[in-house]
């Protein structure tokens, strides 16, 4: 008994060090990698973790805020990198460094690979190399609580070039800093003030590309709030209205991690009139950290009295949350009036889709799965509570499910105004989509994807992104649909392959369509495909042009070479042509480029739709898939939407409905 009270009052010590380590106001957010894989208590890798961070913290040499060390011998080597903010003085610097290296080990006590952030500096440790490299997760965004007041759109725009600016001085930077702070003229004479920073061992091309998908996140961030920051492992920048940086003081802000869920959300502090909300953050904090304290306190208590008993398995807490979205099939067949050919809606390749209204008056869009899956209720029910966590404002969202004898229902929210290709394939419907409205479907399609791509604590690969499955809704807003053919990436996977064939002929890439390979790059070409579609108003399809047959990537390519792309713009358009559809027209051509590599990703398509300050590179030719006689063709002269499906390997012409929605295949490769 003695021996477990003597443990127990030592746990609980610790617990009182990290609670108090956590409250610190400077303390940020931090990661314990689980998955990187783990270390026991007495083992080697502990010794050299040990002494890597004792050599971190006890220097006294370094003045330039850049620390990299390494200790020990593989497999058991431990790398160390400790990174202070450029205006931090150098006693701040490595006060801060101390305190990080005295509470990651408590926070993540047993994983080789952590990462934690304070205000002035950030602290990661690994088993594996990590001088040099450039990495963008995890990461985590924060933002001030105050929205611009007025004169966003200038606004934005004068946040762009600043930030564009101090990106290209921190990428010169040389391998001691890359580091650029300044302030910009913002409306309302406000002055706008940010900082940008890369670890220094990046190359210059590295840091700028990672200032730059950092950048890209701002949208989702930020948008229309006075400052923000977004913070990754090799790079990380800040704005505000306010002076913040050479060690002036500034509000807390709420951090949102991009893997996980944050440990808190307080209301951030202000000044002036709102100092109020300062002081219920101060007493709030400490009480939120005893009452943790206490609870945490008391679990280790019964863990050490009792034997630890064998875990459940994952997939018993999943169906017992999946539970709460499930809806009698009885409720469902009565918002649907028993599934009549009146509220009918469409037919897509996974069954039909049903408009519904539930006894609260709630819309919904109904998909009745076909009878023929070969699914389990397990299967079915986990993949449910995986589509019902992609939760994003240009997505289709998932509302719920039914699951009764051989019945499987979807039901989602529904989309009132069809699908895009209704409108700019509809020589009347067209004139309703302008420029402005174009755009702002072309930015929310590619802000959609990215958060699919990067963004969700999934990877996931649509596969048949097309007009028929992007929807609209009251305000002509797009969400991306049907996920039918999607597939699930390990956070840490590229690419994929499969020797089943899925998609739309026309949007496919050459890699994907001629040997099966797909990753994020798949993706961005079938959007580049799209936005050539909304600024045409032509289908990927082969079309009459002059005295040639060809498809639309080759007409526009030849267009673009000639430097008459004006050829290529809806006639609607016409009168409103300006050079941001010249600059989407570019955009789209990058995206459709036959090299994979030479495709840009969906972080650095948001950022060259949002920022004018970024040079466009010169696109290469495109693949061309319908017989147009040039040497890329590869001629598959399939019709626009010959859908392949893994259970119907055969093309086939599929009718678009208005919610054509299905489940996820949600199977990593």
């Amino acid at each position: 008994m003695a021996m477990v009270s003597s443990r127990f009052v030592f746990l609980v010590s610790i617990c009182i060090l990290v609670s108090q380590a956590i409250a610190q106001p400077d303390f940020l957010y931090s990661f314990c990698l689980d998955d990187k894989g783990n270390y026991t208590s007495n083992s080697t890798y502990k010794t050299n973790l040990k002494q890597v961070l004792s050599s971190l913290s006890s220097n006294t040499e370094i003045d330039y805020g850049f620390y990299n060390f390494s200790y020990g011998k593989s497999p058991d080597k431990v790398y160390s990198l400790g990174l202070c903010r450029g205006d931090a003085k150098p006693d701040i610097c490595r006060s801060c460094l101390n305190n990080a290296t005295n509470l990651l080990p408590l926070l993540c006590p047993n994983q080789k690979e952590a990462i934690g952030w304070y205000d002035y500096c950030m602290l990661r440790y690994s088993f594996r190399d990590i001088f040099g490299i450039m990495e963008d997760s995890p990461s985590f965004y924060m933002w001030n609580p105050f929205n611009v007041s007025a004169n966003y759109d200038q606004f934005s725009q004068d946040l762009r070039t600043l930030l564009d600016s101090q990106r290209g001085q921190a990428a010169k930077g040389g391998s001691l800093r890359k580091f650029a702070a300044g302030n910009a003229t913002a409306p309302n004479f406000q002055t706008l003030y940010s900082l940008v920073q890369c670890t220094p061992d990046l190359s210059a091309q590295d840091c700028s590309d990672c200032l730059a998908g950092a950048m890209g996140y701002i949208p989702k961030c930020c948008d229309g709030k006075r400052g923000g920051r977004v913070i990754r492992p090799s790079c990380n920048f800040r704005f505000e209205v306010y002076h913040f940086y050479a060690n002036a003081s500034s509000p807390s802000l709420s951090p949102v991690p991009s893997v996980s869920p944050p440990a808190s959300n307080n209301t951030p502090a202000a000044k002036g009139k709102e100092s109020n909300k300062s002081r219920t953050v101060i007493v709030v904090v400490p009480i939120i950290s005893f009452v943790v304290l206490i609870i945490i306190s008391f679990c280790i208590y019964l863990r050490v009295r009792k034997p630890r008993e064998k875990p459940q398995s994952e997939s018993v807490d999943e169906i017992s949350s999946v539970e709460s979205l499930q809806l009698g099939f009885g409720t469902i067949k009565a918002a649907t009036d028993d599934f009549s050919d009146a509220n009918k809606l469409g037919e897509g390749g996974f069954g039909v889709v049903y408009k519904g209204k539930l006894s609260d008056g709630q819309v919904i869009a109904v998909k009745r799965l076909s009878k023929n899956s070969s699914q389990g209720d397990l299967e079915f029910k986990n993949e449910v509570l995986l589509l019902a966590k992609l939760q994003h404002r240009y997505l289709v969202r998932l509302l719920g499910f039914c699951l009764e004898g051989i019945e499987r229902l979807l039901i989602y929210e529904f989309v009132p105004n069809g699908s895009l290709d209704n409108f700019i394939f509809d020589p009347i419907k067209c004139v309703q989509l302008d420029w402005a409205r174009r755009y702002k479907i072309i930015g929310g399609i590619a802000r959609g994807l990215l958060y699919l791509h990067e963004e969700s604590r999934l990877r996931i690969i649509h596969r048949d992104l097309k007009a028929s499955n992007i929807l609209l809704d009251f305000e002509m807003n797009p969400k991306i649909s049907d996920f039918g053919m999607a597939r699930l990436f390990e956070l840490d996977q590229s690419e994929g392959s499969t020797s089943k064939i899925v998609g739309t002929y026309g949007y496919m890439a050459l890699e994907y369509a001629m040997h099966g390979q797909f990753s994020v790059k798949s993706d961005v070409f079938s959007f580049g495909v799209l936005v050539l579609e909304i600024i045409s108003g032509r289908k990927n399809s082969s079309f009459q042009s002059g005295e040639n047959i060809e498809d639309l990537l080759s007409y526009a390519w030849k267009n673009w070479k000639q430097g008459i792309v004006s050829n290529l713009v809806d006639p609607t358009l016409k009168a409103g042509l300006t050079t941001e559809i010249m600059r989407c027209i570019h955009i789209g051509l990058l995206c459709v480029q036959e090299n994979v590599v030479d495709r840009p990703t969906m972080a650095s398509v948001v950022l060259m739709l949002n920022s004018y300050s970024i040079t466009l590179p010169i696109p290469s030719k495109p693949t061309f898939f319908m017989n147009s006689g040039t040497e890329s063709n590869i001629c598959l002269q399939l019709e626009h939407d010959s859908r392949v499906t893994e259970s119907n390997p055969q093309s086939s012409s599929v009718k678009a409905s208005i919610n054509e929605v299905s489940i996820t295949e949600l199977s990593p490769r």
